[in-house]
């Protein structure tokens, strides 16, 4: 195993941990994984730079983690790789992915841990990743807001964010959908993070549909506070491994014509639970 002298310095008071003394294509010894681990949990998301990872290596890492998710829909895949997703943008382009504050595939019964992407190719200036810390837009909220959403269940969606949407992609019979806690528990922290996104969040199942409307366009637009977000410059060879339970992120597409490209790992995760 390689020798790893670790360093995390947080990147703003509520979201993102810059890690450095580390090459994510060398074998990592389980201590480390488990600093990172815990890392991961209490930063939403970490960033990584100066790395040169194989595909192979870029999944040996993110395994270490979990098993390996696979995208019900994504219609780019690394060829002989289906676990992972090529992330490609340039002028012929008619939209990119994540481009509004999501969680990934949180239609999913069991969504994703996390999402690992590594950077090959960069516009010359844009194409940054903001990212929203769900433990801060929980603890943000008054008291009573807290007391009606705890317990409270809420439809996400797959079927109408996928059909249709990417060029090129064999249409499945059908896209998973999942009833997830509007609140959920994160299993590593303990702490209690908002679990609703505009992508893929459609009803708050205990309101009516007025009420629920109106309550998670009001917590769609708090979770755009800016006090909530990191944000996230890429270069070549620059990684980002973010948690889904505890973070939302939304990729800016203000770079067109200009070409980005990467590579995407996702690792599965459990039911989202919540727990007083």
């Amino acid at each position: 195993m390689a020798s790893v002298m670790l360093a995390i310095r947080r990147t703003t008071p509520k979201c993102g941990a810059d890690v450095s003394g580390i090459d994510l294509s060398q074998p990592i010894d389980e201590s480390c994984i488990a600093d990172l681990r815990s890392a991961l949990a209490d930063h939403g998301v970490l960033f990584f730079r100066d790395q040169r990872m194989t595909p192979e290596q870029q999944k040996a890492f993110g395994r270490r983690f979990g098993e390996l998710h696979l995208h019900p829909a994504w219609p780019r895949l690394l060829e002989g790789h289906p676990e992972i997703m090529e992330i490609y943008a340039d002028a012929d382009s008619k939209r990119i992915a994540g481009e509004d504050w999501h969680s990934d595939v949180s239609c999913d019964p069991e969504p994703p841990l996390g999402t690992l992407l590594y950077m090959l190719e960069v516009p010359s200036v844009g194409g940054d990743t903001l990212f929203a810390s769900m433990y801060a837009a929980y603890d943000a909220l008054s008291a009573p807001m807290k007391r009606m959403l705890e317990g409270m269940t809420a439809l996400h969606d797959g079927e109408t964010t996928y059909r249709g949407r990417y060029e090129g992609m064999n249409e499945a019979a059908s896209y998973p959908s999942a009833e997830h806690p509007v609140i959920r528990t994160h299993p590593v922290s303990g702490r209690k993070a908002l679990f609703v996104n505009r992508i893929f969040t459609r009803r708050i199942l205990q309101l009516e549909k007025h009420e629920s409307d109106a309550v998670l366009e009001m917590l769609f637009r708090h979770i755009e506070t800016p006090e909530f977000h990191c944000r996230f410059r890429w270069q070549p060879g620059s990684v980002a491994f973010w948690d889904n339970r505890c973070v939302q992120h939304h990729a800016l597409w203000d770079y067109y014509p200009q070409r980005r490209r990467g590579l995407r790992v996702t690792i599965k995760g459990e039911r989202p639970f919540y727990r007083p």
